[in-house]
């Protein structure tokens, strides 16, 4: 029996915005209950089903590599950027200077170094030419996703406001990319049906076919793995194993630092 194929979603985005939170969410249908600061990256994996309910649908591994966003890892954690499938940009909807500095992630990862490109005080602007089809950068044509976490902080205005906004001149709308706001210590946020789950679940099927899909002839690509696929830190199963198993399985740090994290 054939692996199933595998796809990585980095996750990004400034230290303590909640993508430990998030990605354990996603994962695990379930919110985590104490979280703590990642150093260098945790990986979360879950099972996706590539347009699930069509005549299309296949099963895929989506791989979560949640990276450490302390400032003092910037020159190091460049390693975990190769290979990009698809990018989760993720911020603090009650810190505004956090939504900000997506625009230096993006740069950081299309650098692929994790080193400076810009001096401090210099402002980028993001063409969305870059991010569909222009050869100018290497990240050109990733699938992008914008999630702005901890909506329960927030008062009712606020709230109502953030919910209500449009996209105009958001690092979402540069990108061409889907925004959710969502609180990732609720369950329901992303709970099947609603709306932020399908665009979570566009989201993944846009990665998907952006590695194993013809753009032309809509055919899958013949894989390149074999029943001994590697995770990041082990084999994964057969599609006959893991339909078998529960839908989601978690590869984490090593040696996690178990610090509270809000």
């Amino acid at each position: 029996m054939a692996a199933i194929d595998k796809v990585r979603v980095l996750v990004v985005g400034d230290s303590g915005v909640g993508k430990t939170s998030l990605t354990h969410l996603i994962a695990n249908n379930e919110p985590l209950t104490s979280p703590g600061w990642t150093v260098g990256c945790s990986v979360e994996v879950k099972l996706h089903e590539y347009k699930e309910g069509t005549p299309s649908q296949n099963t895929f591994f989506i791989e979560l590599w949640d990276v450490g966003g302390s400032i003092s890892h910037k020159n190091a954690r460049g390693v975990f950027y190769n290979p990009t499938h698809g990018i989760i940009l993720v911020h603090d909807l009650t810190n505004r200077k956090s939504q900000e500095n997506l625009q230096q992630w993006l740069m950081e990862i299309l650098n692929k170094e994790g080193k400076d490109t810009l001096r401090a005080g210099d402002t980028m602007d993001i063409d969305p030419e870059q991010f569909l089809g222009s050869t100018q950068f290497k990240i050109c044509q990733i699938p992008i996703l914008v999630i702005g976490t901890k909506l329960d902080m927030l008062d009712e205005n606020n709230k109502h406001r953030i919910l209500n906004r449009t996209l105009a001149g958001s690092i979402a709308e540069q990108c061409g990319a889907d925004e959710i706001c969502l609180n990732s210590h609720e369950s329901r946020s992303l709970a099947a049906g609603t709306t932020d789950s399908v665009k979570l679940a566009r989201f993944f099927d846009k990665v998907i076919e952006r590695k194993y899909y013809s753009r032309d002839s809509g055919r899958k690509y013949t894989s390149n793995y074999t029943s001994t696929t590697l995770g990041p830190f082990g084999p994964y199963l057969t599609q006959q194993q893991a339909t078998s198993s529960a839908n989601t399985f978690s590869y984490l740090n090593p040696n996690p630092v178990t610090e509270s994290l809000s």
